[in-house]
């Protein structure tokens, strides 16, 4: 097998359907996950399928490690390695401090982190076969600011940037390549759950330097860079894309 394989948690929308849709146009079959949204899976399938790629499509909630082993065994089987992997899938409570519960922190600390360290280690050990690989997860700038209602989530991107750290220095030996991206506010799907969306989509719109928004294809850009040959000697970092609005403090 020497048809090389990227696998992109949460690809049915959003980031993770074009980040897919860019890799399967640079030559790459695709792994595409999903929890919910089988509609969105299949059609970006057929889209990626029309580009004259092979497609697995695998239905696992991230934040289960048992569903990850068998998404990962699902992989090996199908395709027997593995050279990309975007952490992309994200999920949250997005409520105040006093009333967040524990099934809520659970549940966004499960998806958004604990699900990078255990994907991280099944695709290092497909990733190894075939001479290394490279990691991007997604994260935002809830990890290192205040956003309002985003406690859980921003502590859980938190946690993702630092175990980007750690992976980076750990799977080098490897010859796996680790780092993240974290996006401003970008105009998706996942956007229309948080209870503030027009107050983000507003201050974005009116204070980021560039001038304009950050779109998705900012964001895929970004990613498809830390993804090529190119970036070989940044490893562990997370790189912010959001037009500069972080800079205003």
């Amino acid at each position: 097998m020497t048809q090389k394989v990227a696998l992109i948690t949460g690809s049915s929308r959003g980031i993770g359907k074009a980040t897919a849709l860019r890799l399967a146009q640079s030559g790459y079959d695709i792994v595409i996950n999903y929890a919910r949204s089988k509609k969105g899976a299949l059609e970006t399938a057929e889209q990626i399928e029309a580009l004259g790629r092979k497609v697995l499509i695998v239905k696992a909630n991230v934040g289960d490690v048992a569903k990850i082993k068998d998404m990962f065994s699902q992989i090996n089987q199908e395709f027997g390695r593995l050279d990309i992997f975007v952490n992309n899938a994200a999920s949250g409570v997005q409520r105040p401090v006093m009333e967040l519960e524990e099934s809520h922190w659970d549940w966004t600390l499960n998806i958004n982190s604990k699900a990078l360290l255990f994907c991280a280690q099944e695709a290092a050990k497909l990733m190894e076969r075939n001479g290394g690989g490279k990691i991007v997860s997604i994260s935002s700038l809830g990890s290192i600011r205040y956003l309002k209602n985003y406690t859980a989530v921003g502590v859980s991107k938190a946690a993702l940037e630092a175990l980007t750290r750690y992976l980076a220095v750990e799977l080098a030996p490897m010859n796996i390549v680790v780092n993240a991206v974290s996006g401003g506010a970008v105009d998706t799907e996942a956007l229309k759950h948080f209870p503030n969306r027009e107050e983000l989509l507003q201050e974005a719109r009116d204070n980021t330097p560039a001038g304009k928004m950050v779109e998705i294809d900012d964001m895929v850009n970004c990613i498809m860079f830390l993804l090529s040959e190119d970036s070989n000697m940044i490893r562990g970092q997370t790189i912010i894309v959001d037009g500069g609005i972080s800079l205003l403090v």
